[in-house]
């Protein structure tokens, strides 16, 4: 086997690997990547903390008219037995 069929072949073997390989993106384009990365990062947990403090504000607001319920329904019986000469 001379060299030069041995060059051959390795310059044939580094062009299959070349191909082969993952192109890897330049610094530009890598931090492009990135930001897009944490932009869609970002969008996601805006997402998820909307409806965490959605859930929230609808179990208060539940919590709430509960208790203003009873509250009001509590006030309601005292007026009345006080209408009626009961109680002080």
């Amino acid at each position: 086997m001379d060299i030069a069929q041995g060059e051959r072949a390795e310059a044939k073997l580094d062009a299959f690997i070349e191909r082969r390989s993952p192109k890897d993106p330049d610094a530009d384009e890598r931090e492009e990547l990135w930001k897009a990365s944490v932009r869609a990062y970002t969008a996601r947990r805006r997402e998820e903390m909307r409806a965490a403090w959605t859930s929230y504000h609808e179990g208060q607001a539940e919590r709430h008219l509960r208790t203003l319920q009873d509250l009001i329904a509590h006030h309601e019986m005292q007026a009345a037995k006080l209408c009626k000469g009961e109680g002080s």
